[in-house]
């Protein structure tokens, strides 16, 4: 084996060690950078009331928000492969604030849609860049590594119960000009982070040269790994799925079918959330020892059985059932992740912006079909429909298990 190609197959092996202040930044930092995104679907309530939007405009708001944060991600990730850019980290938090200033003094809804889009391309910007520190700084440990970086963000994403409650409920659009500090402060972290990510190329720890080298002389990637990512893809896409009608409607269905307030409807929401962070953070360390392809599995097919009945319990029930869901169904976040890393070494920007950014997107996707329809039908007609969405993890015994990856990715000599 030449050395070229070893590198291309480990790009971080020069490093065993786990650097965990870098991983513990990139977290802050995740979690800093979601929490500007979660401002979008907090203010959902607000405009609904205040703009006297539509489900379906609520979805197409989350369609501009997702789209851009997410279509853009592989892009920036292909970008990242070919040319290392650390400072891309907070030029990306800085597009953010742009947007975010915007949104809170948005006078009607096109221009919302104007301003969400910059907080999009800024999140796009970071994710791709996010990973790749990840995977640098992870040394042995790639999914507690993983783990540590996602749970930040998702972390980030719960708190959008929170800011609808306790800020956008009293003090309505303008209190987003608040979360101007949270950009400063991230743009201010991440520049910490990019100064050592430059170091680590300028040492020749992580040379994308040599690795774009070595992916020339590498063998063709094989039918078997394309149709995988294929189907993680898709995998991710239903669970995005799921998880996009849970933020952006099931407030409105606890509103409508439980006569919830909006405040009171927020902590269900949270819940569920947060119940995703704690599923994240478990499920990396967990994939390190029983396997990615299964904590894939029982991530979607653990969780299909209680997201089916979630529409039809009694309130009193909601709390334990949905923390369970959140948690189970979340678990495999930062497993696919690292699994898509695996099956692609060579490419770990483009795969991790593939996996965190496209797949989300396409649940924007869902987001819109799901307000559209919400508004011919009902929310309740919603609810039920993402429900079915986990079941769809049953498919993921089609894709090759860990060993199997090892071998179909294993370079040639």
């Amino acid at each position: 084996m030449s050395v070229q190609t070893k590198n291309a197959a480990a790009p971080t092996s020069q490093t065993k060690q786990t650097v965990y202040g870098i991983l513990f930044a990139m977290s802050g930092s995740h979690l800093l950078n979601d929490s500007i995104q979660s401002v979008v679907p907090a203010m959902n309530p607000i405009f609904e009331q205040s703009l006297n939007l539509s489900f379906a405009q609520i979805g197409w708001i989350a369609f501009v928000l997702n789209m851009t944060a997410s279509v853009m991600q592989p892009v920036f990730g292909y970008i990242a492969d070919k040319r290392a850019t650390p400072f891309l980290l907070p030029a990306g938090m800085f597009m953010s604030m742009i947007g975010l200033i915007g949104f809170a003094l948005s006078p009607n809804f096109y221009v919302i849609l104007l301003s969400v889009f910059f907080i999009g391309i800024g999140s796009a910007v970071f994710h791709p860049e996010g990973s790749r520190v990840a995977y640098m700084a992870a040394g042995n440990k790639r999914g507690l590594a993983q783990s540590i970086y996602q749970v930040g963000g998702n972390f980030g994403q719960s708190l959008a119960p929170v800011f609808t409650a306790f800020i956008f409920v009293p003090l309505g659009q303008r209190g987003a000009l608040a979360f101007t500090i949270v950009t400063i402060t991230g743009i201010i972290l991440l520049l910490y982070v990019s100064r050592w990510y430059k170091g680590q190329i300028q040492e020749g720890r992580f040379s994308l040269k040599s690795r774009a080298t070595a992916v020339q002389n590498a063998a063709p990637i094989h039918r078997k790994i394309k149709m995988a990512m294929g189907l993680l893809v898709f995998l991710v896409f239903a669970r995005s799925f799921y998880v996009a009608g849970i933020n952006n409607f099931y407030q409105f269905y606890l509103i409508q079918d439980y006569g919830l307030t909006v405040r009171h409807a927020q902590l269900y929401v949270f819940i569920f959330m947060f119940a995703g962070v704690l599923g994240t953070f478990f499920g990396g360390p967990l994939a390190d020892r029983f396997g990615r392809r299964n904590m894939i599995f029982l991530s979607m097919a653990g969780a299909a059985p209680l997201t089916a009945i979630l529409p039809f319990v009694p309130l009193a029930l909601v709390i334990p059932i949905f923390f369970i869901i959140g948690f189970v169904i979340l678990s495999s976040f930062s497993v696919a992740v690292v699994y898509a890393q695996e099956l692609m070494p060579q490419k770990v920007g483009m795969v991790s912006g593939l996996i965190v950014g496209l797949a989300f997107g396409m649940g924007a996707v869902g987001a819109v079909l799901l307000g559209i329809l919400a508004d011919l039908y009902s929310i309740r007609f919603v609810m039920i429909l993402c429900g079915l969405l986990p079941f769809v993890g049953v498919l993921t015994w089609l894709l090759p298990n860990d060993e199997k990856v090892r071998e179909l990715t294993r370079p040639r000599t």
